[in-house]
């Protein structure tokens, strides 16, 4: 029959102790790399959505300004009658960044004018009905980048948070925990060592 020596209970707690701090201080270091991918990646999809909001607004003031001289021209009839019954189509494309799902781009699908439907009434209605266009292009852009900058964003607060909690009160407590589990630990085999001395001297002196 085999006797199996089992820890005691302090030095179990030693070990414990020291796994649940390496596995913390494994994962703070973990979610500080991440942060500092999420960080520049999310920098970089700022960068990317003010510079599509710059594109949409030049996009749309172009297009405003066409529609203003059409109506000049032929009134606001002219721009009921040139009404396209179709609508765009955007499709958003979609990856995933370190774990955050996020736009990646979009495709756009013009509205089509039917055959039956009136064109434009003048040349300038014409020149904004393919501004709007591109400005509908440039607004789901915008909008793509915008969205993809919050969520990476967002994932970028809750990692600091984590990283946060960790470094500043779940490992200094399980640090704190260890040490006096330690100090527990070494004062009973110094205790220990004691009453095996004081043992094996009363043997010798009883021999």
């Amino acid at each position: 029959m085999t006797v199996r020596r089992q820890t005691p209970p302090g030095r179990a707690a030693r070990l414990r102790l020291r796994h649940s701090l390496d596995v913390a201080r494994r994962g703070a270091d973990l979610l500080d790399r991440k942060l500092r991918v999420l960080l520049e990646r999310h920098g970089q999809l700022r960068q990317d959505e003010e510079a599509a909001e710059a594109q949409w607004r030049e996009r749309m003031a172009e297009a405003e300004t066409w529609l203003l001289r059409g109506l000049l021209v032929s009134g606001e009839g002219a721009l009921a009658a040139a009404a396209v019954a179709d609508r765009a189509d955007v499709v958003v494309e979609w990856t995933v960044s370190m774990g955050v799902r996020h736009p990646s781009g979009v495709s756009c699908t013009d509205a089509v004018r039917a055959a039956h439907e009136p064109a434009p009434g003048n040349t300038a209605l014409v020149h904004a009905e393919a501004a709007y266009r591109e400005a509908v292009r440039a607004a789901a852009v915008y909008a793509a980048h915008r969205t993809a900058a919050r969520l990476v964003g967002e994932e970028a607060a809750r990692t600091r948070r984590r990283v946060r909690a960790l470094r500043r009160h779940w490992i200094p407590r399980l640090a704190a925990e260890l040490a006096a589990v330690e100090q527990a630990v070494e004062q009973a085999e110094h205790e220990d060592a004691v009453r095996r001395r004081w043992a094996a001297d009363r043997t010798r002196g009883q021999a």
